[in-house]
């Protein structure tokens, strides 16, 4: 294997990589909050700057520069006008009405921010009102792939949990960015490309082969691993990594009075600023679990009480949160991360380990991010638990039962732990701090954001292994 060069010189504010990010714990001063609170992100960027003139504590420093950035970040994540906002439900929703666009901004259905005087809606906004009022997907033009892809997953979860033979299936996928140099500013680019890590439940994992002959491939024991190239910023430059996994189905019977408390000293602590034990969360955690004594059981409360009571929805970039856990408790809402983030901060703060998982959902059909988590009891090792999709289907007991202690394996996982570092480490803040599914781009200057590359990943072929 060929070693990729490496930039070199200082990098310096942005020394080393932001995979912490606990200044994100740190409160914006009081007049920062009021002008974003009333959409006047110009001037609160204008803040920031003139107080980062003057002396002040580290981590204030930190979270003032990073403001700079997230302000950034936020108009991006805020693009679409009202006369846009107004025109996509009135062409997607099947008999929409003034009347009901009135009472969803009412309600607080419609997710959007003033910004420097005119309301901007998020670029999700749509999917977010289905998944708050269910009611609106009979109405909604259907995403065929996705249904299909649903129906072949239950299809494969009822014969599960009938008692069918666990299956391996042998996986060859492929995933491209392609960046988009009217919108990059420097000479060169490098890419980091998420790559499949062995070990529970991936059996295996072999490169096939990537777009440039310098590349460096991380150790199967990096917490998220990755491929990394870099290369001239030029025309029609893109870069590509193939390869093949091996992945087994997960079906385990647990005896619950077989149950000891986990040997592990690791997977307890707090890490700011996602895993923090507030006194909210300790609150929560007393509360779900009760006077149960029992590892296993006290997880398998965490895990019903989020799947019974929140609800999914999308969510901003992670970086825009200052705690992932705290807000999914707080609002009751969020997508598969957020809810894992807080299955991992519950069963910390109940005693169990407990940790992350991540990559993608890929069956024949169709790929997608996705997050969840695993926790650790005695005898019986580290055990999967995936409160989203679990929650998504709380309307069929067996699925959403199924997804604590179980796992289907339609899954790609490159991450095992969340806001870890790469190798090699990026200079930059990265476009999604906490893991990598879709792949991150920097040049010497600065990140590249995801509206500035085409991101790709296809499935070249799907096929049971027989063993």
């Amino acid at each position: 294997m060929r070693h990729a060069r490496r930039f070199a010189g200082d990098c310096g504010n942005m020394t080393g990589e932001k995979d912490s990010m606990k200044f994100l714990a740190v409160p914006l001063p009081e007049e920062i909050q009021r002008e974003e609170g009333g959409g006047n992100y110009g001037k609160a960027k204008e803040i920031c700057e003139q107080r980062l003139a003057f002396p002040m504590p580290r981590l204030l420093k930190e979270r003032l520069e990073y403001e700079c950035e997230r302000i950034q970040r936020i108009l991006y994540g805020y693009p679409i006008t009202e006369e846009e906002a107004r025109r996509s439900l009135f062409d997607s929703i099947e008999g929409f009405s003034e009347d009901e666009w009135k009472s969803l901004g009412e309600r607080g259905y419609l997710d959007a921010i003033p910004i420097e005087g005119r309301m901007h809606y998020e670029r999700r906004f749509a999917d977010n009102l289905v998944f708050a009022l269910p009611e609106y997907k009979k109405r909604m033009l259907e995403d065929a792939e996705k249904t299909a892809s649903q129906i072949h997953l239950h299809a494969r979860l009822d014969k599960l949990i009938a008692g069918d033979s666990l299956k391996t299936y042998r996986i060859t996928a492929e995933i491209k960015v392609a960046p988009d140099i009217s919108k990059i500013h420097g000479a060169k680019l490098r890419c980091w490309l998420p790559f499949p890590k062995v070990g529970n439940p991936i059996i295996s994992a072999r490169f096939l082969g990537c777009s440039h002959d310098g590349y460096d491939l991380a150790p199967n024991d990096a917490p998220q691993r990755t491929i990394f190239m870099e290369d001239e910023l030029r025309e029609n430059l893109s870069f590509w990594a193939r390869f093949e996994y091996t992945i087994k189905e997960q079906v385990n019977r647990i005896d619950p009075e077989a149950v000891s408390p986990s040997h592990l000293s690791t997977h307890l602590g707090q890490r700011p600023p996602h895993i923090i034990f507030t006194e909210y969360l300790r609150d929560l955690a007393g509360e779900i679990v009760g006077d149960e004594r029992n590892p296993f059981l006290r997880a398998k409360r965490i895990y019903d009480w989020i799947t019974l009571n929140v609800r999914y929805s999308f969510m901003h970039a992670y970086s825009l949160y200052s705690n992932l856990s705290e807000f999914t408790a707080c609002n009751l809402r969020g997508d598969c991360g957020v809810q894992a983030l807080l299955f991992i901060t519950l069963c910390r703060i109940a005693g169990v380990p407990a940790s992350w998982q991540s990559g993608w959902v890929s069956d024949p059909l169709h790929i997608g991010s996705h997050d969840w988590a695993v926790f650790h009891v005695e005898p019986y090792g580290w055990l999967p638990a995936d409160p989203s999709f679990g929650g998504g289907r709380r309307e069929t007991p067996r699925y959403r039962q199924f997804y604590f202690t179980n796992l289907d394996a339609f899954r790609m996982v490159a991450n095992s732990d969340f806001m870890r570092g790469f190798s090699p480490e990026k200079k930059y803040w990265r476009s999604d701090p906490t893991d990598n599914q879709t792949g991150e781009l920097e040049t010497e200057e600065g990140n590249v954001y995801y509206d500035a590359f085409a991101e790709e990943r296809r499935i070249i072929s799907f096929e049971e292994v027989r063993e």
